[in-house]
């Protein structure tokens, strides 16, 4: 028998379930600014993908890594979660997250990625 896709597939749950938290976090402490660290962390494990001889090992650090740079796009996007009060926004960044408010009223009428992203862009 061969458990390698199924030990893939469970790696792969684990760091997607992982990465969803880590993405909230990151946007609540640090806002959308801190998506350079998950590029790092992306790289980092692309590149330690590159060197590992295992077939599973290597392809788990693959999926971290891309991970990683879906997270980069998570993270724009849960500022716009936090925005329209989906998500919890931090006290401490309050001002931050009222002056991004009264610079798009419309918030509500862009229900579409595509829209959002031309919005994020501000």
């Amino acid at each position: 028998m061969n458990f390698s896709g199924i030990i893939l597939g469970a790696a792969v749950f684990l760091i997607i379930g992982i990465c969803h938290p880590i993405v909230i976090k990151m946007e609540y402490y640090w806002g959308k600014k801190s998506w350079w660290v998950l590029l790092v962390a992306g790289l980092a494990f692309a590149a330690a993908s590159l060197f590992v001889r295992s077939t599973i090992g290597a392809s788990v650090l693959g999926a971290a890594a891309f991970s990683c740079f879906w997270g980069i796009h998570e993270i724009l996007f849960q500022e716009m979660r936090v925005l329209r009060g989906w998500f919890p926004e931090n006290p401490a960044r309050h001002d931050y997250y009222e002056r991004r408010r009264k610079e798009m009223p419309d918030l509500g009428k862009y229900p579409s990625h595509k829209r959002l992203k031309e919005k994020l862009k501000g």
